[in-house]
């Protein structure tokens, strides 16, 4: 099992900037990706962006060029960087992470709001 907690969210005005991190911890040597989704009220769950182990970069089209995934040297920390936040951004965060055969484990998730 890997268990993740995330931090950094909070209230941005709009244009504005926030840091999201997620440390990882129990089985970290098996996971394979490491990513973050979110979720705004309503809708669906969707990809913001993920990391692989080998250091590969994805991201959705939405945040493509504001936003940017990293993680430490250790690779037991990921971080997102969110530059001019826009209010559609606003949405509950969660860290993700794929491990082993079928393994895929969730954060507790938390709160980005982009308001003026």
């Amino acid at each position: 099992q890997v268990q993740l907690v995330e931090s950094g969210g909070g209230l941005v005005q709009p244009g504005g900037s926030l840091r999201l991190s997620c440390a990882a911890s129990g089985s970290i040597f098996r996971i394979s990706v490491m990513g973050w989704y979110r979720q705004a009220p309503g809708k669906e769950r969707e990809l913001v962006a993920t990391i692989s182990r080998g250091g590969s970069e994805n991201y959705s089209d939405s945040v493509k060029g504001r936003f940017t995934i990293s993680r430490d040297s250790a690779k037991t920390t990921v971080f997102l960087q969110m530059n001019s936040l826009k209010p559609e951004d606003t949405a509950v965060y969660y860290c993700n992470a794929r491990w082993g055969v079928g393994g895929n484990n969730w954060g507790q998730g938390t709160q980005v709001t982009v308001s003026s």
